[in-house]
């Protein structure tokens, strides 16, 4: 069981990371070959097929102008959620 408790702390925690480095890629000027873009590139990866079934069910919010995507914290929120029920903190 502490096993998949790991993996899911490990996947929140790229989770977190792939949000953070997102906003870098998408509003800094970070080019294709730089380090930061190629573990950006890496982390969706591992990321975008888990979140695609979660923004076929739940569109983005619009807010005026821009849509927010909630995808990524449904995500979280309930990989703690399914932590907290197997027994982790």
């Amino acid at each position: 069981m502490s096993l998949l408790l790991l993996l899911i702390d490990w996947f929140v925690l790229a989770m977190f990371v792939w949000i953070v480095l997102s906003y870098i890629v998408n509003f800094g000027r970070v080019g294709w070959d730089h380090p930061v873009r190629r573990i950006y590139d890496g982390l969706s990866k591992l990321v975008e097929p888990v979140l695609r079934p979660i923004r076929s069910v739940v569109p983005p919010l619009r807010i005026g102008g821009t849509a927010l995507d909630l995808s990524p914290l449904l995500l979280i929120m309930g990989l703690q959620l399914l932590s907290w029920l197997l027994g982790g903190r």
